[in-house]
């Protein structure tokens, strides 16, 4: 660096002011453990600043994919929502809408996320417990009921068994009178995240990654206002990532996707515009604004550069945001809420299109109806009473943000180039290179909390006032019994000769390299359940079991 007239004021600062000063006796490091300067100037960010950062709505999208920001419009909020059967999910839905609830997320129970029937004997304790129990297209029309389907967006949260579930959407909607390109939504469908991180899987990474390739072929052409992919990083950060951990590989899970279809011979124009991605908002306010800035200009160069997208819409990463829910405790839980406001404030900061706002008492239970409406009017402060969306991108141009931003993407690059060397990313999940990543970053985060190094207020410090009871919300368990008699009682009443029928379809398809969501829609028209449509393919397919990493 050549020295200026402010490089030796900078150097005088240093010797006279700052180090005649006292710091704390604490480690100054971020979430991820990376340190943190005590200044950051003009002269920690790239000569190139101006082209990198560039302006609000125009590549590379560094401070915002949209010209007027929130100034045009607020992002959605959401509130992912389910328990129980269809019946009481569809309660809540009604009750998020009617408070100013923008978007519905759904949220599926355990056994529903592993492809399992409600009736399955690995279902037993766990139907509807962590999220709604789904297993056929009558459960999908109940789920919505009331609910017109072609004027809500929806997401889903469900990943192995997605295009099962999309297909039951696609036939509840079909009963709505509502066509599948009429349709506004995202799910979630990010598989390779699930052997990364997630571990909810039906099916070995090769066919798992087939029925990614036909979801997002098949979307491509019939909903073209549809989300088939929400590449998401958010469970990876859970997992016990880095920051840097979970911009890298959430990317390069998208990255793969994008360059699995355009092998099938899609036009990357076609169906880059419709990818979207999935960010955890954690505890640490800037180093989290500066990744959601980095994520956006990496993906935008790389659609540009190398998949030659010539479509501006291609570049854009619009993203969902959620709260973390690893930063949440059990002790002192009303502590959550600041917790939740200022993740959140982090995402709005850092430019999401669409934010869900964690609920107080979630590290006890599923939350209550009152912990979901604090959580939404967090999301309605920010949005109304803060200032904050006033103006596009306010930090940006910040020395600490722009020297973060531009570290946390020299750091992905890193990752990229090592999940290179290894094949892809397809090869580095088999290998369990990233597994291995995650675990020792969530292993060094733990150690520094149990040594008490990094703070957790009502946890290993500040831990008076940790006897008030919280009431929680309890899924009763007569909804698993009246769950899994309605499923028989479905089961018994539906057109058997039509269901065999399907079902061999659908495996001799399995069996060739045809496009799958054609017959995974014929099957749910007739009442094929989920758990049915997954022992088909897997009869095919074969199951997975995962190589421990240690």
């Amino acid at each position: 660096m050549a020295v200026t007239p402010f490089t030796e004021d900078l150097e005088r600062w240093r010797k006279e002011t700052f180090e005649a000063s006292k710091e704390r006796d604490v480690s100054f490091t971020t979430l991820s453990a990376e340190p943190v300067k005590a200044l950051y100037t003009e002269a920690d960010l790239s000569e190139d600043r101006s082209a990198s950062i560039g302006l609000p709505g125009e590549y590379p999208f560094t401070r915002g994919v949209y010209g007027s920001m929130y100034r045009g419009r607020l992002w959605t909020m959401r509130q992912f929502a389910g328990f129980g059967t269809a019946e009481e999910t569809n309660q809540r839905f009604h009750y998020l809408l009617e408070h100013g609830q923008t978007g519905l997320s759904t949220a599926f129970d355990m056994p529903s996320l592993m492809g399992h029937d409600s009736d399955h004997r690995l279902s037993l304790g766990e139907v509807g417990r962590e999220g709604v129990a789904v297993d056929s297209l009558a459960d999908m029309e109940r789920l919505f009921e009331g609910i017109p389907l072609g004027e809500v967006s929806v997401s889903m949260t469900i990943n192995a068994p997605a295009a099962m579930m999309l297909a039951f959407y696609v036939a509840a909607a079909e009963k709505q009178g509502v066509p599948a390109a009429q349709l506004a939504g995202t799910i979630q469908t990010d598989i390779l995240k699930e052997y990364i991180a997630q571990k909810e899987w039906c099916f070995p990474v090769d066919p798992a990654m087939r029925l990614v390739g036909d979801m997002i072929e098949w979307c491509s052409k019939e909903m073209p206002r549809w989300h088939p992919v929400s590449i998401s990083g958010y469970h990876i950060r859970e997992a016990g990532s880095t920051a840097a951990q979970e911009l890298a590989f959430t990317l390069k899970n998208g990255l793969t996707y994008v360059e699995q279809a355009v092998e099938r011979g899609l036009d990357v124009d076609d169906f880059a515009p419709r990818l979207s991605f999935f960010f955890n908002a954690q505890i640490d306010f800037f180093e989290e604004i500066a990744k959601y800035r980095a994520a956006r200009r990496i993906w935008a160069r790389e659609l540009k550069e190398t998949f030659g997208a010539k479509d501006p819409k291609s570049w854009l990463m619009r993203f969902h945001t959620q709260t973390a829910g690893v930063s949440l405790t059990a002790q002192q839980p009303l502590n959550n809420i600041v917790r939740t406001a200022i993740e959140a404030l982090a995402g709005v900061l850092g430019g999401t299109q669409s934010l869900h706002t964690n609920s107080y008492d979630e590290a006890l239970a599923l939350p209550t109806e009152e912990a979901v409406r604090v959580a939404l009017r967090t999301q309605q402060i920010i949005a109304t009473e803060t200032g904050v969306t006033n103006t596009i991108d306010p930090l940006g141009g910040s020395y600490a943000v722009e020297a973060m931003t531009d570290a946390i993407e020299a750091q992905a690059y890193d990752y990229f180039r090592r999940i290179d060397e290894l094949g892809g990313m397809v090869a580095a999940v088999k290998e369990g290179f990233p597994q291995r990543e995650i675990a020792d970053a969530s292993f060094e985060l733990q150690q520094e909390i149990e040594a008490g190094r990094r703070i957790v207020v009502g946890v290993n410090a500040y831990t008076e006032g940790d006897e008030v009871q919280t009431d929680i919300l309890k899924v009763h368990p007569s909804l698993e019994t009246k769950q899994v008699e309605s499923l028989k009682a479905r089961k018994a009443n539906r057109d058997a000769a039509k269901v065999d029928a399907t079902l061999a379809a659908l495996t001799a398809a399995a069996a060739t390299d045809a496009n799958l969501m054609p017959f995974l829609l014929d099957c749910a028209r007739v009442e094929v359940t989920e758990g049915e449509m997954v022992a088909a393919m897997q009869t095919v397919f074969g199951s997975y079991t995962e190589t421990p990493v240690y």
